[in-house]
């Protein structure tokens, strides 16, 4: 079987791997902690529902939060706010504040919940609202680990409440279908975007006729849309969802509380879905109008049919897929290994933690003895740049201000940090268009959209930026003294720089092991870049190097050059093509 569970020791290159994809990075103690661990060992140390809920953001302008009240003119404007609540959630991302043995596991939960942002996307420039935005934000922290909570926390229940949500009312134009003038465009993303596809991209025939799209049709999009009739926004977020305590959106009621704009016609689907027909329940009408409940009624029975469709399983499996492994996948892997991920997903009731749990647990995820993946498929996924600034920070130990205690400078940091990532092609919660940023979607490019002539240099600057320490420190900079963490992480290999220079690439590389993905000319690349200041002097600069690293404590001037050559040397790595994937 595809999915067959790998039962060896993780080692220190699978565990890398596996942290990689699965945090926004890792230490060097947390990787060799988690090599001498079975993949099985890793994953349940990972994966923990018992974890606290982040404490709700503040506003720096009055030290309180403002999501669950009215703002006022004590706030700060709300452009503001939305910013605050993105610096809060990188915050969530880098699990700051977070006790050590609870640090990886709330990483994970805030990668499923990036995942639930790349795929039922939010655009802050459209939605425009900071309470929106965060009240989604917790909507998906509820459903990211889902495996072991009621059976009513599952994909498809957060399905429906992704369709009734602010965020998506005002995104994709809920608030404006009512009867007698239909709006498409949510039910045309829920089909073609968030649930059943248009089938495996590059491997799709052509439909019948047209407006066949294989597995759904225009015809399907109408009548969804008329199924989704009749909900509006509700700015003042009092609408409340019984089953989650979240705000949603409202119904626009009438007269006896009938829902007046939702269309309470006989919707009949296409030959796709079946000819199925979805009828309001006479039982919960209001005489022949429509209520509340039959609304509710009648997207639960659209959201069951669309579930019903088996590709619908296996093109929601093809995204994760994509976001934990690799974005080619062919029709070997998907008859084999998506189809598994699919049944499973489909037995434990379209819950989502059990899917990635057995794909993260087996040899095809480290490629070992699989014939579906290829070498070169194994950690060639090209980092974002947000998982490129967060491994960075996180493996150099780089410490953030604390939240709590020094707010105004915590947000000063994050402002750099989101200006690195949009340098670098990715301006966070503000995707392309409403099917997310590229990488995640966009065949045949996928991830190497993350890469231009741009951002790549982008990409050098940041880390040649953070890892060179100005003399000038700003308060906004971000600054890695490479020196002290050399100091205290690799001074047992420090003095010997080829063994400092494969020990260090032993934990940054995605691909790596001394005898053959790294070549002796990139060692010889590393090394005279590391030389580079002591190159040129009488005593060598093997000689230079081991003189400046052994006085660094007491002569002022050779921790300086023994900093200067180090940070020569995290360049080079860290700017290399190698360092670039994950």
């Amino acid at each position: 079987m595809p999915l067959t569970a790998f039962t060896g020791i993780l080692g220190q290159k699978r565990a890398s791997h596996l942290l990689r994809r699965v945090t926004f990075g890792a230490t060097r103690a947390q990787i060799d902690s988690f090599s001498v661990l079975t993949p099985q060992q890793a994953i349940n140390s990972l994966f923990n529902s018992s974890l606290s809920e982040p404490v709700a953001p503040i506003d720096p302008k009055t030290n309180l939060t403002w999501v669950d009240v009215v703002s006022t003119s004590a706030n700060s404007k709300d452009s503001d706010l939305q910013e605050y609540f993105k610096h809060w959630w990188v915050g969530q991302m880098l699990a700051l504040e977070v006790s050590a043995a609870d640090r990886l596991a709330y990483m994970v939960r805030e990668k499923i919940v990036y995942f639930l942002h790349t795929h039922f996307c939010a655009i802050q420039s459209v939605v425009a609202s900071s309470r929106a935005l965060y009240f989604q934000n917790v909507l998906f922290r509820k459903y990211a680990l889902d495996a072991t909570l009621p059976s009513t926390i599952n994909f498809l229940e957060l399905t429906k409440k992704v369709s009734v949500d602010n965020v998506m009312l005002i995104l994709l134009d809920g608030r404006l279908n009512v009867k007698g003038d239909v709006n498409e465009n949510y039910s045309r993303e829920l089909l073609e975007l968030y649930t059943i596809g248009k089938g495996l991209a590059g491997f799709v025939s052509a439909g019948t006729t047209q407006g066949d799209y294989i597995h759904f049709t225009e015809l399907d999009v109408r009548e969804a849309a008329k199924v989704l009739s009749g909900y509006d926004v509700d700015y003042t977020f009092t609408s409340i969802d019984s089953d989650t305590l979240l705000p949603i959106g409202k119904i626009k009621l009438g007269a006896n509380a009938s829902a007046y704009a939702h269309d309470n016609t006989t919707k009949k689907f296409s030959f796709r879905f079946g000819n199925a027909e979805i009828t309001p329940n006479p039982l919960l009408l209001s005489g022949t109008q429509p209520t509340a409940l039959s609304m509710a009624d009648e997207l639960d029975q659209l959201i069951k049919l669309i579930y019903d469709q088996p590709e619908t399983a296996k093109h929601i499996c093809r995204k994760i897929y994509r976001f934990f492994v690799y974005h080619d996948i062919d029709t070997a892997i998907d008859d084999n290994v998506i189809n598994e991920m699919a049944a499973t997903f489909t037995s434990n009731g379209f819950k989502i933690e059990p899917v990635i749990k057995e794909l993260l647990e087996s040899t095809h995820f480290y490629d070992t003895n699989d014939s579906t993946l290829t070498n070169d498929q194994f950690g060639a996924i090209i980092k974002s740049p947000l998982e490129l600034v967060t491994n960075t920070l996180t493996f150099f130990e780089y410490q953030l201000p604390s939240y709590t205690v020094d707010t105004v400078l915590y947000h000063k940091k994050m402002s750099t940090i989101l200006g690195y990532l949009n340098d670098m092609g990715m301006n966070l919660m503000n995707p392309q268009d409403v099917a997310g940023y590229n990488a995640y979607h966009q065949f045949p490019l996928f991830n190497r959209a993350w890469i231009s002539t741009n951002t790549l240099t982008q990409r050098y600057n940041f880390i040649n930026k953070v890892i060179t320490i100005d003399r000038i420190n700003m308060d906004e900079a971000i600054n890695i003294n490479v020196y002290d963490f050399i100091k205290s992480r690799f001074s047992d290999v420090a003095s010997d720089p080829d063994e400092l220079i494969n020990s260090l690439i032993s934990y940054l590389f995605s691909v790596y092991t001394p005898t053959s993905e790294i070549t002796p000319e990139r060692i010889a690349y590393f090394k005279e870049r590391f030389f580079a200041l002591g190159s040129v002097l009488p005593q060598g600069a093997l000689a230079f190097w081991q003189f400046s690293w052994a006085n660094a404590e007491g002569i002022p001037n050779s921790k300086i050059d023994a900093r200067g050559m180090l940070q020569d040397l995290i360049n080079a790595i860290c700017q290399s093509p190698e360092y670039q994937l994950q």
